[in-house]
């Protein structure tokens, strides 16, 4: 008994370590939110340049997912998250020193690189590490560090920009707060790097590249005296050539694997509800619709507070009603609370300016239906598609799949980022998410006909 604490412990420890990664790319979503104003101002960019600063880590999110799937197949899955860490400290001292929109794009398409490399390799990493029956518990660690990363950079920004007067106020040392807003990020970035040389390789990892004796030893810091028949299973999953994973095994007669489309369509419909146009453009949403800056930017605080608690409600729930459940909780609620905002804003009196004024109900009313999209969002398909991306691929194609269920991921959060500030100045709000409410509609069915159980479920018996 005493045995199974310590390693209870050992593995909740390192997955703490991993969900590093995730705060950052909460942070680095996040901060982004505060400084759109900023950005406009400096680099002086219309609507489309604004929201191509805004987008450009996208980019490189897409190609980082991308990359850091195959890398973390050819040198382990610690070396890729020390090579995030990196590109995270460099962006974030980068960004704000930025003296123009290329130099800000070059940085913040560095960040991406990080974000989109942590994004599929921590939930993969713990996936790997933790026990199926609390694997979606401990997975679920890395949306509630994803959130508060969110979470704090919208504190950060919101306490920078209240000290200074405003984003483009000077806030310390002749410099403007929306510089500092970026530089804040240095603080976990480097504590992360550091944090990762003290824990150990995947053994998933170990297994398929070769490496026996270290895979057993890191099994036996996991699991204790059965890691050897715990080798013998995951060696059995491998391919029967005992060839290492690659690209060309995720092919299928339809381009990819059934299961990969699945992961694909997970991915891509976890952006096209529109959960990342509130984390990156809630400041302006809001003071399109009346709200001053330093309300739009309190609402943030509240927004990312909600998040933080349905979060424990997934880490509480996932194992218990599995993932299956969750998302489709997720997607009605999702489509009634952007349904009821569609309507608000769509019917709500316009300026002689031409913003929006949500007078008498229609203000509580859409602070209530926006925070309750925000949360069942984050009891459902912000934590469980990340989970089931870590954990439904069969070990041989893991790393491959990921790359390109991440990289679809990335895509999709840039078409919905990139044309948001096009929509709002087309269609408006209400046309926006009224689209956002559709899309939650047939996610439902997307779960219902397509997505597998996966709860308690080992690695080594997963099918595709």
């Amino acid at each position: 008994m005493t045995e199974i604490k310590h390693k209870t412990g050992f593995i909740i420890l390192i997955t703490l370590v991993a969900t590093i990664g995730g705060f950052l790319f909460g942070f680095d979503s996040g901060v982004i939110n505060g400084t759109v104003e900023g950005l406009r101002t400096a680099f002086n960019s219309d609507s489309v340049g604004t929201g191509f600063n805004v987008a450009s880590m996208l980019l490189g999110c897409a190609v980082g997912a991308f990359a850091a799937g195959r890398l973390a197949d050819r040198f382990g899955r610690r070396n890729a998250l020390l090579v995030a860490a990196i590109c995270f400290t460099v962006s974030a001292w980068g960004s704000g020193i930025a003296n123009s929109s290329i130099e800000f794009i070059l940085y913040r398409v560095l960040g991406g690189l990080a974000v989109g490399a942590s994004s599929v390799l921590a939930p993969a990493y713990i996936s790997e590490v933790a026990p199926a029956k609390h694997r979606g518990m401990l997975s679920s660690i890395q949306q509630i560090a994803i959130i508060s990363g969110l979470f704090f950079s919208f504190l950060s920004n919101y306490l920078i920009a209240g000290h200074a007067g405003s984003s483009l106020s000077m806030f310390a040392w002749g410099y403007e707060a929306w510089r500092w807003m970026f530089w804040i990020e240095l603080f976990p970035a480097v504590t992360f790097f550091f944090a990762l040389l003290f824990i150990p390789e995947s053994p998933r990892y170990l297994v398929a590249s070769g490496q026996k004796n270290r895979a057993l030893k890191v099994l036996h810091q996991l699991m204790g005296y059965s890691s050897q028949a715990k080798y013998d299973d995951i060696l059995a999953t491998l391919a029967s050539d005992h060839h290492r994973p690659r690209f060309r095994d995720i092919l299928g007669r339809f381009g990819f694997r059934p299961i990969v489309w699945v992961g694909v369509g997970l991915a891509v419909f976890q952006q096209l509800v529109g959960i990342n146009v509130v984390f990156y453009y809630g400041s302006v949403l809001w003071q399109s619709a009346g709200f001053s800056e330093n309300n739009a930017l309190l609402i943030n605080v509240i927004s990312g507070a909600v998040s933080i608690a349905a979060c424990f409600v997934a880490t509480f729930m996932v194992d218990r009603s599995g993932r299956k459940p969750l998302l489709l909780t997720g997607s009605i609620g999702m489509a009634i609370a952007l349904g009821t905002m569609a309507f608000v804003f769509a019917t709500s009196a316009v300026s002689e300016g031409g913003a929006l004024r949500l007078v008498g109900r229609n203000g509580p009313i859409a602070l209530v239906a926006a925070n309750l999209y925000v949360f069942f969002f984050n009891i459902s398909w912000g934590p469980v598609m990340w989970i089931m991306l870590g954990e439904m691929f069969p070990n041989q194609i893991r790393g491959s799949a990921l790359a390109v269920s991440g990289f679809a991921q990335w895509v999709a959060n840039f078409g919905i980022t990139m044309t948001f500030p096009i929509i709002l100045a087309g269609i408006g709000l209400g046309g926006a998410y009224a689209f956002y409410a559709a899309c939650s509609v047939v996610s439902i069915f997307f779960v219902i006909k397509f997505v597998k159980e996966t709860k308690g479920i080992e690695l080594e018996e997963m099918q595709g």
